[in-house]
């Protein structure tokens, strides 16, 4: 029976309680992949992890439609508190590198060909890419131990820096011209990523040396958060290397980097076009949920930990992903983030389904709009 929460007659259940689990099927992909080439002798099901991500989920996600519902207020502290959903964060974290090891295992076996080999390493890259998603969620509470898991979860796609940068930078400057994460009107997803990839790097770096010369602390230390990050992925990328030999490192490398640009596809999106306004003292006005794009698809929330009500996530980032809530106001994507990653990947397709529905949010209004200048066309 599903936990029950508030009190009175009238007794809210969370039913999506046990769905949440859901989210723990995306770190067992390379083992699904592994389990459907036994079934069925096709050895291209080595590349599930993209068919699964960007083929099923979309599907399911038009099959099943969306979900705008809240909690009732009323249950919100206890929800909060339910110790249960932070287990479902917390399994995601064996079972990542679980499948790392498995996978190590598989590139070093000499059973694959590369181009299986390359099918299992888009597998792990889509891993790795929703770790960071599990990831962000830790990131931002306050316990030690979710912090401490949070920077752990980074160390495969070797973005440890995100760690910082997203909770001091993204969430500071987010929906102005100064976030390197904020996606501009007129600007495609290829020339965002490197944009978004280096800005990101020099933030994060900036960002961390001014919080330890506030302390009276070296840059270069063991209290440096980005560094220790960093370290994080060279002892494991090491360990993996001295286990099974040297053979893996570029697969471990190629799945890192998918992992990181599957993040950046997600950031392109969640903010496209969207502006703060200045205020008369030449600071931008507080973040709502106008400010960041939001899909209330119900399997595409499950898988991630409902990333998609992004909007109360940047209102309030302390809150947990099962107290985030719709908001009315909050501009809304036209299907979840599995449709709009491989929509992003096609700047035309994108900016005929993206631009109007930006415009249409400012009433038309481009002096509104985060707007890349020099020019509209890529």
């Amino acid at each position: 029976m599903a936990q029950r929460y508030g009190d009175g007659a009238q007794r809210w259940r969370d039913p999506k309680r046990y769905m949440w689990l859901l989210a723990l099927a995306v770190p067992t992909l390379p083992f699904q992949a592994a389990g459907l080439v036994a079934l069925t002798g096709a050895r291209a099901l080595w590349w599930w992890g993209p068919v699964f991500a960007f083929v099923l989920l979309p599907v399911l996600d038009h099959v099943t439609g969306e979900d705008s519902a809240n909690p009732p207020e009323e249950a919100m502290p206890r929800l909060e508190a339910d110790r249960y959903y932070r287990w479902c964060t917390y399994l995601y974290l064996p079972l990542q590198f679980g499948a790392v090891v498995w996978a190590c295992g598989r590139w070093a076996g000499g059973s694959l060909s590369v181009v299986d080999s390359l099918g299992l390493t888009a597998t792990t890259g889509v891993v790795a890419g929703v770790a960071i998603n599990t990831a962000h969620e830790l990131g931002h509470k306050r316990a030690q131990l979710e912090r401490r898991l949070s920077r752990m979860a980074l160390a495969q796609s070797g973005y440890g820096h995100f760690y910082v940068e997203h909770n001091h930078g993204h969430h500071i400057r987010v929906a102005t011209p100064e976030d390197p994460a904020s996606s501009r009107m007129g600007e495609s997803f290829w020339r965002f990523l490197p944009r978004s990839v280096a800005g990101s790097l020099r933030s994060a770096w900036h960002l961390e040396c001014r919080r330890l010369e506030r302390r009276g602390r070296r840059a270069v230390s063991r209290h440096n958060d980005v560094l220790t990050a960093w370290a994080l992925t060279v002892v494991l990328f090491t360990t993996l290397a001295l286990c099974f030999g040297p053979v893996v490192l570029p697969y471990l490398f190629l799945q890192a980097v998918l992992g990181f640009c599957l993040l950046e596809t997600v950031n392109y999106l969640e903010h496209y076009g969207l502006l703060r306004r200045r205020r008369p003292d030449g600071r931008y006005e507080r973040v709502s949920p106008r400010h960041s794009w939001n899909s209330n698809n119900t399997v595409s929330n499950l898988f991630l930990f409902q990333l998609q009500r992004h909007s109360d996530h940047h209102a309030n980032p302390l809150r947990r992903y099962q107290t985030l809530r719709h908001f009315d106001e909050a501009p809304q994507l036209p299907s979840g983030y599995a449709t709009m990653m491989v929509m992003a990947w096609f700047p035309p397709l994108w900016r005929r389904i993206m631009d109007p529905r930006l415009q249409a949010h400012y009433g038309g209004d481009l002096s509104r709009v985060n707007v890349r200048v020099a020019s509209h066309r890529r």
